[in-house]
């Protein structure tokens, strides 16, 4: 892993103008975690509020000058002075083919309104929160799990992170370190976070993908609480391809679990914004 300022050609501040939707921020620092998956920072507005677990616009203006604007869950806790971005690269993706080459102090595009129903307010109250992502999903859950009011609501705080390969695993040395020195958990809400990392093509302490986990009790093994899901107390946030999160989503369901939304909280919850 490094951590890189990546030089390309991107248009000057003068090129971005204001409108009412967004703001322009600068880039504070890209982390590239391998060749296909980095993390931006950028400036925050003093005005920017969100819940954990939402998404924003971000983007860069196209060739005709009017912003390229795409979603991105925020992965930085909600008290970071900065906004942290997790992004794939896309070589012929629109933004993400130029966001890869974007460096230190280029300006971007914020989006003005965080929304999203990967929060807690969807959810009925439980006693354990389990998070499972595949690739970047695991972005919204990054700031989840570094909220104080979260470990407030639930027993245990369960992230479950499903990728191809070990240089995948993004965030792992934080996770797996119970998130050490973060300025506002408490210890025993640190102990109270469990990781629970998975690699499918590699070799891995845990292999497989998380249905398999689910399946042979893995998932469950850190835990204090049943070596199973219980639709009565556990609660589920699900982020990652649309196969993945359609598939546990049905799965959820026939154990009884219903999906939940900000007016109508249930027991667990999709990113609707993302799948259709």
């Amino acid at each position: 892993m490094t951590d890189t300022a990546v030089t390309s050609p991107i248009p000057s501040r003068d090129a971005f103008t204001e409108s009412g939707a967004v703001s322009v921020e600068t880039i504070t620092h890209v982390h590239q975690w391998n060749e296909e998956l980095f993390t931006l920072r950028m400036t925050r507005p003093a005005s920017f509020r969100f819940r954990s677990g939402e998404f924003v616009m971000i983007g860069l203006p196209k060739e005709d000058g009017k912003p390229l604007l795409r979603a991105y869950s925020v992965a930085s806790p909600s008290y970071d002075e900065e906004l942290e971005f997790l992004s794939i690269i896309v070589q012929d993706g629109p933004l993400t083919s130029r966001l890869q080459h974007i460096k230190v102090g280029d300006p971007v595009y914020l989006g003005k309104k965080p929304t999203g129903t990967l929060v807690t307010d969807a959810l009925l109250p439980g006693k354990r929160l389990f998070m499972l992502s595949t690739g970047t999903g695991l972005a919204p859950f990054m700031s989840l799990v570094r909220d104080p009011d979260v470990y407030e609501m639930y027993e245990e705080v369960i992230v479950v992170h499903s990728v191809r390969r070990v240089v995948d695993l993004a965030y792992r040395e934080l996770l797996e370190s119970k998130l050490e020195g973060d300025p506002l958990l408490e210890d025993d809400q640190r102990e109270r976070m469990i990781y629970v990392p998975t690699v499918t093509r590699e070799d891995f302490r845990n292999q497989g993908r998380i249905q398999t986990l689910i399946e042979d009790g893995r998932l469950f093994e850190q835990s204090k609480g049943p070596k199973r899901f219980d639709s009565e107390t556990d609660r589920v946030m699900l982020c990652g391809s649309m196969a993945m999160i359609k598939d546990h989503a049905a799965d959820l369901e026939a154990r009884g679990f219903e999906e939940g939304a900000n007016n109508k909280p249930g027991s667990f919850v999709i990113e609707r914004a993302f799948v259709g």
